[in-house]
C-alpha cells in the first residue's frame, strides 16, 4: 500500500460488508493511519508546493504533491469506515 491507495479505496459500504471477517480484519490492520509519519510527509509536500509557487514554476511539481496530500488525508476516513464495519460485526 502506497500513499493510502489500496483495493478498499473505492469500495462502497455494500462491497465492504461483503468482505469476510478475516479480509476485513487484515484490511483494517494494513490501513491503520500513522499520524506522525503522515504529518511529516504532508509538511514536506506543502514545502514543495510553497517552493514551486515561490519559484514561479506551476505544473506537475505543484500538482503531484497536491494529489499525494489528498491521499494522505483520505486514509483516516477509510480507516474509520473499516472500524465502523468491524464494530458492526462485533470484531473489534
Amino acid at each position: 500500500m502506497l500513499w493510502g491507495v489500496n483495493k478498499l479505496d473505492h469500495m462502497n459500504p455494500k462491497e465492504r460488508s461483503q468482505l469476510t471477517d478475516k479480509e476485513l480484519l487484515e484490511a483494517a490492520k494494513n490501513n491503520k493511519p500513522s499520524p506522525l509519519i503522515d504529518a511529516f510527509f504532508i509538511g514536506f509536500l506543502v514545502g514543495i508546493i510553497i517552493y514551486s509557487v515561490a519559484a514561479n514554476t506551476w505544473g506537475l511539481l505543484t500538482l503531484i504533491p497536491l494529489f499525494l496530500i489528498y491521499g494522505l488525508l483520505k486514509k483516516p476516513k477509510q480507516y474509520e469506515a473499516l472500524k465502523k464495519e468491524l464494530k458492526k460485526r462485533n470484531l473489534q
